[in-house]
Parts: C-alpha cells; structure tokens; sequence
C-alpha cells in the first residue's frame, strides 16, 4: 500500500488546511482527520493558508474535535490566518474549534 503519510513516528505530522476549503477539498481532510484520530495522539491542524473556507471543512474540525476529546487527544489549530479566524469567529465557532481570538486576531 502506497501511503503519503510519514513513517517516522517523529516526523511533523500536522494536517494543512488548503487555501480553498471547498466541498473537494473536504473529502481529503476527512480521510486525513480519520488517519490522524486513529493513528497519532493529537490532531494539529495549520490553518495559516486559508483564505476562505465552507461549510463541509468546517463541520469536519467540529466533528474532529469532538473526537479528539472523546478520545483525549490533543486537539490543535495553529497559524490561523485571518481568513479562518473571521469565518470561523462569524460562525460562532471559536470555542467549539477552542481557537483564541483576541487582540492578534480580528
């Protein structure tokens, strides 16, 4: 089986979030959000690329959150770009994602 997933336990592993998080790119992040609850012991997301980001991405880090509590894994969303941080803020989603807006963030 041909995985692009590191297999050196020491590698980074955090999971990308892409510029566009549309419906397409959603599918991916759920098997990678999969990959990440099953088989590491936190879940890092770098969201410092967005520039805007849907609904389906969205209901995917809520979901993956909660599994990641579920399962008391550490649950991460780092570099929030703007972007995410005023969709995620408009959405109500702040302290679902557990992402700090403050000061440094609008």
């Amino acid at each position: 089986m041909n995985s692009s997933l590191p297999t050196d336990p020491s590698e980074d592993r955090t999971l990308i979030l892409p510029a566009r998080g549309n419906t397409v790119a959603a599918e991916d992040l759920k098997v990678r959000l999969v990959l990440a609850a099953d088989l590491d012991d936190e879940i890092r997301i770098d969201a410092s690329q967005v520039e805007s980001v849907g609904q389906c991405v969205l209901q995917l880090l809520v979901a993956a959150r909660a599994e990641a509590e579920q399962k008391s894994l550490e649950f991460e969303i780092t570099n929030p770009s703007p972007a995410f941080v005023e969709r995620v803020a408009g959405c109500g989603l702040a302290e679902t994602l557990g992402l700090e807006t403050g000061k440094d963030h609008p």
